[in-house]
C-alpha cells in the first residue's frame, strides 16, 4: 500500500505497510511528528528571512520589533530539538550583529 502526506513542499512516501500494530502506530506518530518538525522549521527560517529582507531594505526599527519573534522562533526550534542548541545561538547573535552593524 502507498502512503503519501503531503505538505507545503514536502513529500513523505511509504511504499510499504507496516506489519504489526506497534509499527503501524510508530508510522503514524513519526509521520505526524514529521510535519510538526518542518512546521517550525519553516517559520523560523522564513522570521530569519523576514528580518535580513527588513534590514537588506534598511527598516531598521521594524527589524528590531521582529527581533524578539526571530528570537522565539529559534528558541521553540530548539526546544523540540528541530535544530541544536549551538545553531540558534549563532543565529541569535548573527542577527543581533546585524542590526547592530553601523547604518
Amino acid at each position: 500500500m502507498l502512503f503519501e502526506l503531503k505538505t507545503n513542499h514536502y513529500k513523505l512516501v511509504t511504499i510499504h505497510m507496516p506489519n504489526t500494530k506497534s509499527a503501524i502506530k510508530a508510522l503514524r506518530q513519526s509521520r505526524k511528528r514529521r510535519v510538526k518538525n518542518l512546521g517550525k522549521k519553516d517559520a523560523y527560517k522564513s522570521a530569519v528571512k523576514e528580518f535580513k529582507k527588513l534590514l537588506i531594505a534598511g527598516k531598521f526599527d521594524e527589524a528590531k520589533q521582529l527581533l524578539p519573534k526571530v528570537y522565539q522562533k529559534l528558541d521553540k526550534a530548539t526546544k523540540a530539538n528541530v535544530i541544536k542548541k549551538n545553531k540558534a545561538s549563532r543565529l541569535k547573535s548573527k542577527a543581533s550583529k546585524m542590526l547592530a552593524r553601523p547604518k
